[in-house]
């Protein structure tokens, strides 16, 4: 290889480093941001749900259409990736826990609203039904941007459109583990939604600490109980998406950061292999040369 093909490719390598490493850093910020804005609306969630588990063994809850669920005639399923690759197998590992979820269904039956560009290509391409996408959704999305999307499922639930609607994403673990996750949205599961609430809180690191809130369980209620119970379910609805886009947020970063420091290492490995060949080569060009006129002196000697 020639020492010119060989500095190119070193320098090349270098410039890439400095980009990924740039990356892992702006990954970081984007990582704690949004673990930050989770955790900020924990106390809502846990309250929200401590209000229906204390209200829940009434009848009027038994028999609300979210909590039973009626025999509609499709499915629907709400996915959240990246809008963005080059963060390992965050995508990909949603989208394949989605597959699986759909092997067998009939894809007539079967609606999915997306989250992020990689999932809408995904299903696009294959055909299935998608009645809302959102692409391009911001680091700094809140709950009431929700609103939305909340107020087409539930109320297509509640007409009796769809049987059940199914949420996966990506669930933040710590910040090299996430995993690809199914939560029930409707109809409405109490304990799916006691371990998304509760799985919030990351399991190692600086917000693992949390202090329990204290809520009352006497309340006031000074509304209709069939009103009252649409707020509370359609609030936790809301809150069960929103807590999973900022999740896959936190997770895609945090997968990302960890794709490019590992770039960045292997670049830095690749570049010294690169010099290690380039001085050998060059030394090798170095002796043929030095060979070279130590015969020519000899030649003229004789």
């Amino acid at each position: 290889m020639a020492l010119k093909h060989i500095k190119n490719k070193i320098k090349s390598t270098q410039r890439t480093s400095k980009v990924t490493r740039a990356m892992e850093a702006v990954s970081a910020v984007k990582m704690r941001k949004s673990q930050e804005r989770a955790l900020k609306g924990r106390s809502f969630a846990e309250a929200s749900l401590r209000i229906l588990e204390n209200i829940s063994h009434s009848l009027d809850v038994q028999n609300h259409s979210f909590l039973k669920g009626d025999n509609g005639s499709h499915d629907l399923l709400v996915v959240i990736t990246a809008d963005k690759g080059l963060a390992g197998s965050l995508n990909s590992a949603v989208l394949k826990e989605a597959t699986a979820y759909l092997a067998g269904r009939n894809k007539e039956q079967v609606e999915i609203i997306c989250f992020g560009k990689k999932a809408y290509e995904f299903f696009l391409r294959r055909g299935y039904v998608i009645p809302k996408h959102y692409v391009n959704v911001s680091d700094d999305v809140n709950i009431t941007s929700m609103e939305e999307v909340v107020t087409f499922l539930t109320n297509d639930f509640k007409a009796g459109k769809y049987r059940n609607v199914q949420l996966i994403y990506q669930h933040f673990t710590s910040t090299f583990e996430q995993r690809a996750t199914t939560r029930q949205v409707l109809p409405v599961n109490l304990e799916d939604i006691s371990f998304m609430i509760r799985d919030i809180l990351p399991k190692q690191g600086k917000y693992s600490d949390h202090t329990k809130v204290k809520f009352s369980k006497v309340y006031t209620i000074e509304q209709s109980y069939e009103s009252l119970f649409d707020s509370i379910f359609r609030s936790l609805v809301e809150i069960m998406l929103y807590h999973a886009l900022l999740e896959s947020k936190a997770s895609e970063h945090s997968a990302r950061m960890v794709a490019m420091k590992n770039a960045t290492d292997k670049a830095r490995d690749v570049s010294r292999i690169l010099t290690l060949q380039y001085n050998k080569e060059r030394q090798s060009v170095i002796t043929a040369e030095v060979s070279e006129i130590t015969g020519g002196i000899e030649a003229m000697k004789t």
